[in-house]
C-alpha cells in the first residue's frame, strides 16, 4: 500500500528536481525523504528519478508514475477541503503573488477578513510555486499574473514597468528615462520580479551593466533601500507611493496583467465567497486610483 505521504515526497522532488529544497517544502530532514522515496520506489518495483550531481529528474517510469501522482494528490486534497468545510465553515485558501505591495495587500486582506463566517488562508509565493499548489488542489484560487488567454472578467487591472527611486534622486524629476540615462547609477535587484530576465536583456542590449548596490527577494526591503537612496531598480507601477518617483523606462514595454486564476473543481464556491468578492474590489478600485 503506498502511503500519501510517499506521493507527497515524490511530487516535491518532481517539482523541485532537488531532494534539498522537496525536503524543506515537505518539512522533513533530506535524510527522511531520500529514505521515502526508496521505499516508494521498492513499492512500485520502479527506478523512479535519475540522480546526478546537478539535478534530479524522473526516469520514463517516474514519468508515467507522476501523472497518476498528481491526480490521486489533488483528489486527497479535495477530499481534506470538503471535510474541513464542513466542520469549520466556509474557507478560502488564497495563492498570493509575492510582488504586490504591502499596502495593497493590507487593504486587500482586511476587506476580505470583515465578513463573518468565512475563513481566509494565504500562501505566498511566485507564480511557479503557486500554480502546482493550485493544480493539486491544495489552494482554491490565486490572486497572481494570468496570460493573454484568460477570460476578462478574471483580470483585475493591467500595469506596465517603471523605474523606481528616491523621491529627491537627481534623476527624479524626468518624466522617461533612456536606459543610457540610468548607466551610471547605483541598481538593486529584486530576484523575485517575473520579468528580471526581460529587464537584464533590455540593459545588456544596450550596453548598460550598473554597480549592484543591493539583492533582495523582500519588495517591501527594496523599498526601504530606494527611499533611502541606496539605488534605482525596474518595479511595476503599482508600487507608486510617497517618497518615490517612477519615471517610465523609454522602450522598455514589458506588462503584467494581475487576475484571479481559480481551480474549475471549485469555482462555483469560489464565486460564493462573499471575501473573496470584496479582496478583488478592493485590488480593483486601488488599481484605478493609481490610474
Amino acid at each position: 500500500m503506498i502511503e500519501r505521504y510517499l506521493i507527497q515526497y515524490f511530487l516535491a522532488v518532481t517539482d523541485h528536481g532537488n531532494f534539498s529544497r522537496a525536503a524543506q517544502q515537505c518539512r522533513v530532514s533530506q535524510p527522511t525523504l531520500s529514505v521515502g522515496i526508496a521505499k516508494l520506489e521498492s513499492l512500485v518495483g520502479h527506478v523512479l528519478f535519475h540522480r546526478t550531481n546537478r539535478r534530479v529528474e524522473l526516469t520514463s517510469a517516474g514519468a508515467a508514475f507522476s501523472l497518476h501522482a498528481r491526480r490521486i494528490e489533488t483528489e486527497f486534497s479535495r477530499a481534506a477541503q470538503t471535510m474541513a468545510i464542513e466542520q469549520a465553515g466556509k474557507l478560502v485558501r488564497i495563492g498570493l503573488l509575492a510582488t504586490l505591495p504591502d499596502h495593497w495587500v493590507e487593504a486587500a486582506i482586511r476587506a476580505a477578513c470583515s465578513v463573518r463566517g468565512e475563513r481566509i488562508e494565504i500562501v505566498e509565493g511566485r507564480m511557479r510555486d503557486l500554480m502546482p499548489r493550485l493544480e493539486r488542489g491544495r489552494i482554491d484560487v490565486i490572486l497572481g499574473i494570468v496570460d493573454e488567454a484568460a477570460d476578462r472578467s478574471d483580470i483585475l487591472f493591467e500595469e506596465g514597468y517603471a523605474l523606481a527611486m528616491a523621491a529627491d534622486h537627481p534623476l527624479a524629476g524626468h518624466a522617461a528615462l533612456e536606459a543610457e540615462q540610468v548607466a551610471s547609477a547605483e541598481m538593486i535587484v529584486r530576484r523575485n520580479c517575473e520579468a528580471l530576465p526581460h529587464v537584464s536583456r533590455f540593459f545588456t542590449r544596450r550596453g548598460v551593466r550598473p554597480f549592484f548596490s543591493a539583492r533582495t527577494a523582500d519588495d517591501a526591503r527594496a523599498v526601504a533601500f530606494i527611499k533611502a537612496g541606496l539605488g534605482i531598480t525596474v518595479m511595476p507601477c503599482c508600487f507608486a507611493q510617497a517618497g518615490m518617483a517612477m519615471p517610465t523606462l523609454i522602450g522598455f514595454e514589458q506588462k503584467r496583467r494581475i487576475g484571479m486564476i481559480t481551480d474549475p473543481a471549485g469555482r462555483r464556491r469560489i464565486e460564493e465567497s462573499e471575501g473573496l468578492k470584496r479582496l478583488t474590489r478592493t485590488i480593483r478600485a486601488l488599481a484605478d486610483q493609481r490610474a
